[in-house]
């Protein structure tokens, strides 16, 4: 496949989604951008169409179009819901949307928000990194080579905003010593986004992106 021209992104209410959002919409490449949530983002732009959901049951009744690619940052903080809830966003819904857009388009190219320390041996006792590593599994085995998982360590937002909990509170504190000691440990929101648009419209040699790989892969030092 080559480059994409039309694209699907979820999750776009949350900080990365609302990110990668906005710069497809900015983004001379693209011709068609689509938006999926349960809420509007609130972006009003005449090459944006955004599909609503009342619950993952409604996905394959919403006649989504085919896509060349979509990238997936739809997710929950761990404890904020119920572990089986916690499932079905993490696994269930990317895995649905795969199988219903590979459907439409057998050259679909798929990009996963996952997260350091996703455990692909599905073993972990944390469940964030049990039910990312399974989503990973599942969504590699359906879409083979045109499926990419980005693992960053701590986002740094870059835009202020209402910390979920002190855990991330003290990481946003201790963003510059962290940034400082090595590139494994942090990235900002800003080079997250722009790596997956990147990715997602051209592909990448890599299919599982480290923190470092992200950012090596922005500072064009050979990811790709």
């Amino acid at each position: 496949m080559g480059k994409a021209q039309s694209i699907l992104v979820t999750g776009t209410t949350g900080m990365i989604g609302g990110l990668v959002l906005d710069q497809c919409l900015n983004s001379q490449d693209m011709q068609r951008v689509y938006g999926l949530g349960r809420r509007p983002s609130g972006r009003n732009h005449p090459g944006l169409t955004e599909f609503l959901m009342d619950d993952l049951d409604s996905l394959e009744s919403l006649q989504i179009p085919p896509v060349d690619a979509v990238i997936f940052c739809a997710g929950v903080y761990t404890g904020a819901v119920p572990d089986q809830e916690f499932h079905s966003i993490t696994i269930d819904y990317p895995v649905r949307l795969a199988n219903l857009l590979l459907a439409k388009n057998s050259n679909l190219r798929f990009c996963l928000l996952s997260g350091a320390g996703a455990d692909r041996s599905e073993k972990s006792r944390m469940i964030f990194a049990r039910s990312k590593g399974a989503a990973e599994n599942r969504l590699a085995s359906i879409l083979g080579d045109s499926f990419y998982a980005f693992r960053p360590a701590y986002i740094y937002p870059v835009e202020p905003r209402k910390e979920p909990n002190i855990s991330y509170s003290l990481m946003r504190f201790l963003y510059p010593l962290v940034n400082a000691v090595s590139n494994k440990y942090s990235i900002k929101s800003t080079e997250l986004a722009e790596a997956m648009v990147d990715v997602a419209l051209n592909g990448c040699e890599k299919h599982i992106l480290e923190n470092s790989d992200i950012l090596t892969l922005l500072n064009g030092h050979g990811v790709r």
